[in-house]
């Protein structure tokens, strides 16, 4: 699985930033009390919310790995509706994209 473009940049541009940056992402997933299913999906559904679609295909990819259900995974995305918006509705159509089947 891909990750966006701008990560891609980021990482050769900056690799012991990106380095640190992922070290982080990984104790702070070791020391959540969410398991990695639960949290792929709050996670999804805390980019939709903020509009950032970039890395959506990527997690939603993590999400399936977890055990996630399409159904959990486009539902994730809508929780912050109430909040925030209609702007979810950009991670909506990203995440509904990201799940259509592939020729890889």
């Amino acid at each position: 699985m891909k990750v966006s473009n701008g990560f891609a940049l980021f990482t050769r541009q900056f690799p012991k930033t990106a380095e640190a940056h992922m070290a982080f992402v990984q104790t702070k997933a070791a020391e959540s009390a969410l398991d990695p299913k639960t949290n792929h999906l709050a996670y999804i559904a805390v980019l939709s919310s903020a509009g950032m679609t970039g890395g959506l295909d990527f997690h939603v990819y993590l999400a399936k790995q977890a055990g996630a259900t399409d159904a959990e995974i486009k539902s994730a995305t809508l929780v912050g509706m109430q909040a925030v918006g209609l702007r979810v509705l950009d991670g909506f159509a990203a995440v509904c994209a990201a799940l259509e089947p592939t020729d890889e």
